[in-house]
């Protein structure tokens, strides 16, 4: 005889969305700001990690079971981002950057101009690697390069960030 258990009240379908929910929560802010950093326009970084979080959230059986959920949501947003500006730039000339007012308190702007003078590869890498505390593997992995190449880009821009820095003393 076969006997089945059955759950009552366990809905397999609102698990997921309760564990997207609280991926959500936890990362969506994270993710929003190291965008921010990275592509230095905090309206697109906003568009972007609501992009990819509406994409892992159609995928989001898939991509919860990836060793990095984060990691993918990013990339994800970096590269609707970088598709965005590759269409803008086609169709009209650069916005004056004035005309987009920056949400970043006074005391770390000499962080964000040294961090904004890094080209876009070095601060993608310093933003995975430091402000959303990805391994030197998960950072290889979200951005597609090897780790070599992470490495690398982290020490450069780390080195270029310091003296820039120093140099403001």
């Amino acid at each position: 005889m076969v006997s089945s258990t059955v759950m009552i009240g366990a809905d397999p379908v609102a698990s997921e969305q309760d564990g997207f929910e609280a991926f959500y929560r936890a990362n969506a802010d994270r993710i929003y700001r190291a965008l921010a950093v990275t592509l230095r326009r905090d309206d697109l970084a906003a568009d972007a990690v609501a992009e990819a979080m509406s994409r892992a959230y159609a995928r989001w059986p898939t991509v919860s079971r990836l060793d990095n959920p984060a990691g993918w949501v990013f990339r994800v947003a970096l590269n609707w981002a970088t598709s965005w500006w590759r269409k803008v730039r086609r169709e009209r000339p650069p916005a004056d950057d004035s005309a987009h007012p920056h949400l970043w308190p006074p005391e770390i702007t000499v962080a964000r101009d040294a961090l904004a003078k890094l080209p876009e590869p070095q601060r993608a890498v310093i933003t995975c690697r430091v402000l959303l505390d990805l391994s030197t593997a998960d950072t290889a992995a979200a951005l597609r390069i090897s780790e070599g190449t992470v490495k690398s880009r982290l020490a450069r821009g780390l080195a270029v960030l310091r003296h820039e820095l120093n140099s403001e003393d």
